[in-house]
Parts: C-alpha cells; structure tokens; sequence
C-alpha cells in the first residue's frame, strides 16, 4: 500500500510535523485574543463578556469531536482522518469569516473545533504508535516546546491582520495555515498505522474498548487531573484580553506581552525534557502543581487583601501567567503519557476518550471563572486555587505513590 511504502522521516521533522498539527489549535484560539473586542462590539454590544464564548465554543467543539476521530483513525488509518478533519477545519473558517451574528459564529467555532479534534487526537495516537513511556513524555515534550512558539505569534498575528484588514481576515488566515500544514503531512509522514493493525469500527467492539478504559486507574485519574487543568488554562485565556485592557490599561500592548509569556512558558516543556526520563511523570506532575498552586495562593492573598503595591502588580501578573502556562509543558504530555501506557493496543480510541472527557469537562469548568471576570484579577485567581487544589488532591489520593 503506498501510504505504508513511504521511508520513515527523521525524528526532528516528525517532531515538527506533530507540532505544527497542535499549533492548530493554539493559533485558533491565540489568534483570536486580539479581536475579542471588536467582536464584543460589532455582535454583542450590549453583552461584551458574551465575545469570550467564541475562545470555549471552539473548545467545546473540539473536545466532542475528539471522541469520535480516534476510533475512525483506529479504523482507516492515522492520515486520512488527519486530512479529512483539517478540511472541516478550514471550511468552518470560511463560515466564520461571512458569520452575520455572534450565533452563527459561535456555530461555526463549534465546526471548526468538530475538524481540529483530528490533528489535536489523531497526531497524539501517531505519537503513541511510534513511541512509549517515558520516551514518549520526553517526545512530547519537544513537541509542546516548539507547539509554545505558536502563542508566542498568535495574537501578534492576529493583531496584524486586524490593522490591515479586519478581525473576520483571522479567519482567512487559518484557511492557509490548514493547507500548509495538510501538503506538509500529505507529501513527507508515512500512515504509522499499518493495516494489520487496525481495528474494524464496530459500536459494539468501541464500547467494550471504552469500559476497559475505566478500569484503569491511571487513566480515570489522570482525565480528572487534565480537565482541571486545562481548565485553569481556558479560564485564563478567556480573562486574559479584558484583564489586560481593564485592570491593566494595555490592551494595545497585550499581543506583544502574550508573546513574552508563551516564550516564558518554555521552561515547562525545556524542563520536563531534562528531568522527566529520572524523575518520573507523576513526580514532575505531583512538583509542579504544588508549586502553581501555592504562588497563585499567594498572589490571591496579596491582591484580595490589598496588600499588592501597585507597581507589583502588572509584572506579578505576568510571572503568574509564565508559571501557569510553563506548567502545562510539566503536566499535560506526562499525564497523557500515564494514561496511554496501559492502553497502547487501542492508542486511537484511549487518545480520543481521555482527550475529549477531559476537554469537554474542563470547558465547563472554565466557563464560570471566565464570565466571573469583574475587571479585578480575584475571580480568575480564586477558580484557578479551585481548580489546582483538586487537582493536587486527585494525583495524592488518586494515584499514590
């Protein structure tokens, strides 16, 4: 079959490729930062906090979507699932662009969040079926290093396309990253699937796989874990535009500092690379949500009590936000690595189930923080305690040493 024949690339452009795959997503919904605003007030002028729905509808669609686009991957192969949901993908990008109501836009987000479930769970199952372990947390690693780049641009890029054009023109743009990204794949990525290893799509035969998912610990655990992180994630994101245009007074400047904290961010993914292979992924994780938990505590305390000097709490703000997205380089490819490492015989269905449950949840978790938001930083700090302090709960009790 040709898409067997095909040599192998190297691991560097496979890193690539797979990062490129998850920068997707990232530019989806970094990208769209900037525009938030003008969106609030050219479709919902009267509810401006409502604009944020279009960051969560995006993530909602994706996390459904996931469910569905491991098993097809497990069925027809790891690329042409890839393929089919990057084209979803991009047509739902040209739906947004023409959207005539905030409605329509935030149908059309759920579409293209329904097409970028294939990249974002397919290429985690393409990861799995070359690697394992604690070389697949150190690959995943790398990937999420050059994955960060993606935020680093995102809302620059977005903010560019806004001044020559307007905030539908973002929508264009990911039109062309999806083409770019699918020639890529298409022409250089052998299918890591080989056809003897695939498994009919059968309901019966993916509901039987499904249950035995949950008599895993490891991985019941570890889905609770990952909602509530990326439940922390979301909910910044969706505070993080009005926080810096209100609270901050640096809605102009916001692209650029964003950049400051995704390149900041690389720490987590550089530091995990390091030490993952001695220490283990659950001590990493176990260290690092310790160690959120307790400088968003502090920061909560110091800015709840008034007792934050002014001129601290802007560059607070931004060693808070490197610490929270350095810790998902240190927790989200270690807890999918403890996930997938008893179910690597169904990599597909297990990559779709964990990441779907875990993004689906965490969305409505996130939701509430986020439309909490009051032009003060107390909301978003307060839900993030929450939502770390179950998470570290959860990992102590859930998974003992």
């Amino acid at each position: 079959m040709t898409e067997t024949a095909a040599p192998p690339v190297s691991r560097g452009e496979f890193i690539a490729i797979i990062a490129m795959l998850f920068a997707t997503i990232a530019l989806s919904i970094d990208a769209m930062l900037p525009a938030l605003p003008e969106i609030a007030a050219t479709l919902s002028p009267g509810a401006p906090n409502a604009a944020q729905l279009v960051v969560t509808s995006f993530v909602l669609g994706m996390g459904i979507g996931t469910l569905f686009v491991g098993p097809l991957s497990d069925a027809f192969g790891r690329k042409r699932v890839i393929m089919i949901g990057s084209g979803i993908f991009a047509l739902a990008a040209l739906a947004c662009y023409i959207a005539p109501s905030l409605e329509m836009l935030l149908l059309a987000r759920l579409v293209q969040g329904l097409g970028v479930s294939a990249p974002r769970a397919v290429s985690m199952a393409m990861v799995r079926d070359l690697f394992r372990g604690r070389e697949m947390a150190q690959v995943m690693s790398f990937i999420m290093m050059v994955f960060t780049l993606v935020p680093a641009v995102a809302p620059l890029m977005g903010q560019g396309i806004i001044a020559l054009a307007d905030w539908r023109a973002i929508f264009l743009a990911y039109v062309v990253f999806s083409a770019i990204t699918m020639l890529w794949l298409g022409l250089r990525q052998p299918e890591t699937l080989p056809l003897a290893n695939r498994r009919p799509l059968a309901l019966g035969t993916l509901w039987t796989a499904t249950k035995s998912l949950a008599q895993h610990r490891v991985v019941v655990v570890s889905i609770l874990i990952q909602s509530l992180v990326l439940a922390a994630l979301f909910a910044t994101l969706s505070s993080m535009q009005g926080i810096f245009e209100i609270r901050f007074d640096r809605g102009a400047s916001f692209p650029i500092w964003f950049g400051v904290i995704a390149i900041g961010s690389l720490w987590g993914s550089v530091l995990n690379s390091r030490v993952v292979m001695g220490l283990g992924m659950r001590r990493v994780v176990a260290g690092i949500l310790t160690g959120q938990l307790a400088l968003t505590l502090v920061t909560l305390l110091a800015v709840a009590s008034g007792l934050m000097p002014e001129a601290l709490a802007f560059p607070a703000h931004i060693l808070w936000s490197i610490g929270l997205f350095g810790m998902m380089g240190l927790t989200m490819g270690n807890l999918n690595a403890l996930a997938m490492e008893p179910v690597g015989h169904i990599a597909g269905l297990a990559s779709s189930v964990i990441l779907s449950i875990s993004t689906v949840v965490s969305v409505l978790l996130a939701i509430p923080v986020g439309l909490a938001f009051d032009g003060t930083l107390v909301p978003l700090l307060t839900g993030v305690s929450v939502l770390l302090g179950a998470a570290c709960l959860a990992l102590r009790y859930g998974l003992p040493r």
